[in-house]
């Protein structure tokens, strides 16, 4: 895929997807930036997988949704390695996917909302201005944002959540209408429920049964499923694509 060398800022990868996502950049000879709030030992621990891997990676301890915090981690990035080729915004707000415990409409506060939106939109939104100057300059970089499928089809109607992550392919969207013609591409990546992690570990068997039941490839995605599409937008592979939105989803969803 011709990513040897590249350098890769992967936020929120010190577990679950962000860690399998980094670690794919690694195999493929990447340098990659492993983003993380709180658990610098399980950062510590992706960083020595990506090296083992092939690749180059350091931790970068910043939270995302502090604009004084992302601006410092990429001043890091590029006083380490002087350009920023690939951001993958990944970090989102915790959340829960368990439908016995989501709260109705009724019972949401806007406060509720506006953390998600913080979480999934407001983080990539500072991300993304941080990183904008470096790649203008450069006149070349890809710009992936995790979304979910569930913005196609609310199976299970998480309000706040889902409302965040529709929110983000909007922004994502008007970014790359204007980010085009510099060089830069912005695309969305929309996972279906990913098993296993933090979020999916209380889904319920007969939820996770439901959906492999309407998907046509039988079976929920792991981790390693969402690495393909991300390394895919992430490469010259897809060198003509932007503003748009991948289900990986098995064809739960389509389009």
């Amino acid at each position: 895929m011709n990513l040897q060398g590249k350098v890769v800022l992967v936020t929120g990868s010190s577990r679950g997807i962000g860690a399998s996502i980094a670690k794919g950049f690694a195999r493929e000879g990447a340098t990659v930036a492993i983003n993380y709030v709180i658990n610098e030992s399980a950062a510590d621990q992706v960083v020595q997988s990506c090296l083992e891997a092939g690749g180059d990676a350091w931790a970068i301890q910043a939270d995302v949704t502090s604009e004084d915090s992302v601006k410092m981690m990429i001043e890091e990035i590029l006083l380490e390695t002087g350009k920023i080729d690939v951001v993958v915004n990944n970090a989102f707000k915790p959340y829960t996917f368990n439908p016995d415990q989501r709260r109705m409409a009724w019972e949401l506060k806007w406060e509720d909302y506006q953390s998600q939106l913080d979480g999934a939109l407001r983080s990539t939104y500072y991300v993304c201005q941080a990183v904008m100057p470096v790649m203008r300059k450069q006149g070349r970089g890809s710009i992936i944002n995790m979304a979910s499928d569930l913005v196609e089809r609310p199976i299970v109607p998480y309000h706040e959540y889902n409302t965040a992550k529709t929110a983000l392919i909007g922004y994502s969207r008007n970014l790359a209408a204007e980010l085009g013609p510099l060089g830069i591409r912005v695309n969305c990546i929309a996972p279906g429920l990913v098993y296993p992690t933090d979020a999916s570990r209380e889904t319920k068997e007969e939820v996770k049964e439901m959906l492999i039941a309407q998907t046509p490839l039988r079976r929920i995605a792991t981790p390693e499923d969402v690495v393909g599409p991300v390394l895919f937008f992430a490469s010259d592979w897809s060198g003509f694509i932007t503003g748009q939105t991948l289900l990986v989803d098995g064809g739960l969803m389509m389009k």
